[in-house]
């Protein structure tokens, strides 16, 4: 079942097939797919005119914050969705969703207002579109494997053929885009609510895999800035 509000720590590694291929090898003897295995998640992410948002994430500050509105496969206006708020403070990552129909979802951005809910993250959600006079800016979607280890309350996701558009940035609209990647890559996340195990830090150890820094929608803003440049620059 999903959960609405949530709190963990989450590290980020990006692998090339070889390596994930060896480390799948080895946490096959700790972790089974979770109960929804292999699907593709669908997002719109939303922030101002000038993308005060992911310019200030991109900052590394202590505290930042995002909204998207997110769904999971092959999507209609009838599809359940969720508006969310994703927060991080000191490493750890809060979320805060609501789950609605798209069709409500579509008016509750295009309004800043949504009829259907009194609950205390509606009124938190709606306050932050009001604040920030937030915008559809940019579609991102990509195919997600995720595992899971009950002991440890671990879920270690894998994420490839991450892409985007610009345009028709809506989740009816389907999941194609640009590919980010050139060659196939592996996003992987591990999250969990306090250290990892210790067979998962030699696991990792053992195949020389650190965690690196990656945010989706900031590194597709860094490459639309690229662009902008080189186009100014061609002029």
């Amino acid at each position: 079942m999903y959960k609405n509000v949530f709190d963990r720590v989450e590290k980020k590694y990006l692998l090339k097939t070889d390596k994930y291929d060896e480390l799948i090898k080895l946490l096959s003897n700790y972790m089974v797919l979770d109960e929804y295995g292999s699907y593709t998640i669908n997002n719109i992410y939303l922030d101002t005119d000038n993308f005060d948002l992911i310019r200030s994430s991109l900052e590394k500050p202590i505290y930042k914050e995002k909204m998207r509105l997110r769904s999971y496969n092959q999507t209609n206006l009838d599809s359940k969705v969720f508006l969310e708020i994703k927060k991080k403070y000191k490493g750890i990552v809060n979320k805060r969703r609501i789950s609605l129909k798209l069709e409500d979802a579509n008016k509750w951005i295009d309004s800043y207002y949504n009829g259907n809910s009194d609950s205390q993250i509606s009124k938190e959600i709606t306050y932050f579109m009001k604040l920030y006079q937030v915008k559809r800016k940019i579609f991102i979607a990509y195919d997600r494997t995720a595992y899971y280890n009950s002991e440890y309350d671990l879920r270690i996701t894998f994420d490839t053929n991450i892409r985007s558009r610009e345009t028709d940035l809506y989740l009816e609209a389907g999941n194609q885009g640009i590919l980010y990647f050139k060659e196939p890559t592996y996003l992987m996340e591990i999250k969990c609510n306090g250290a990892m195990p210790l067979w998962l830090t030699q696991i990792l150890s053992e195949l020389c895999i650190y965690p690196q820094s990656f945010s989706k929608y900031g590194n597709f803003y860094k490459q639309k800035l690229l662009k902008e440049m080189e186009c100014r620059n061609n002029v």
